[in-house]
């Protein structure tokens, strides 16, 4: 259905148009709401919850409360209306929404402020998006690189939930030159592309500097300029029985190698390898 306005005449002034708020994201789930809350709290528009999340939702609106937002509860069905899905896990955020941000100028050093960054070139599941991105800040990454691949999924309802508040904490850019964007990045990080077959184990890649992490398309693979840009591919090398792992476990895997041993001591749930 057309909005009022849509059939205005050409000459009408843009300014002259109705005002069109943006569509709010839902982000589900507790650990999503949490991480939401915690790191940009002045975008949550309202709050809607089950019973039995009081206790969590409870700190939530009494923060909304003061700065005269709603919040209220709601049962099963209305919270999957409101969510659009089922796996709301209770408790459900309506927040402004937030995109992959194109590349300053100058590059930003948190791209190389950590040692790994993944780097997404044409992965579509917003599913994989979020689970790479939990993988990448449970091993300490700051940053997360999207290019500019029409089929690259952008930070979606669905990449926020399957990413368990994990978004809320790292960076995400835009890059629509990819392979330009590696090609500057050397000298300070270490490009190394997931090839399925035809790399070094990860083991064998040079240390020394941060890694992006270069992931690609499950179906057809990083495109070659992108390869071509990269100092190192790496192949996980499996027992044969399966041709290939998803992204999001292969891109936990390879974010453990190139991450655990440049970590602080002490992280929580990483073992250094010997």
């Amino acid at each position: 259905m057309p909005w009022p306005g849509d059939d205005a005449p050409p000459e009408r002034r843009p300014s002259e148009r109705p005002f069109r708020a943006p569509e709010l994201q839902r982000i589900c789930g507790v650990n999503a709401v949490r991480a939401l809350f915690l790191r940009r709290p002045e975008q949550v528009a309202r709050l809607h919850y089950a019973p039995e999340r009081r206790p969590i939702a409870g700190p939530l609106c009494r923060y909304l409360a003061r700065h005269r937002r709603p919040y209220r509860e709601a049962f099963a069905e209305e919270l999957a209306r409101i969510a659009g899905t089922e796996h709301h896990g209770g408790i459900v955020a309506l927040a402004e929404p937030r995109r992959a941000i194109p590349l300053p100028e100058p590059l930003p050093p948190i791209l190389w402020a950590a040692p790994v960054l993944p780097v997404l070139d044409g992965i579509g599941n917003p599913h994989n998006l979020g689970a790479i991105a939990r993988g990448a800040a449970f091993f300490g990454a700051k940053a997360l690189v999207l290019s500019g691949d029409p089929r690259q999924a952008d930070l979606s309802d669905a990449a926020f939930r399957t990413s368990e508040g994990a978004l809320e904490h790292l960076a995400v850019f835009r890059a629509p030159d990819l392979p330009g964007l590696l090609r500057r990045l050397r000298g300070r990080v270490l490009a190394a592309a997931a090839v399925a077959t035809g790399g070094v184990a990860p083991g064998a890649v040079p240390r020394g500097k941060p890694v992006a992490l270069v992931l690609g398309n499950e179906e057809d693979g990083l495109p070659a300029e992108t390869v071509a840009a990269c100092e190192a591919l790496v192949t996980l090398q499996g027992s044969g029985l399966v041709e290939s792992l998803n992204v999001a476990a292969a891109s936990a895997v390879l974010l453990h190698n190139f991450s655990a041993d440049r970590l602080p001591s002490g992280t929580p749930g990483v073992r250094r390898t010997p």
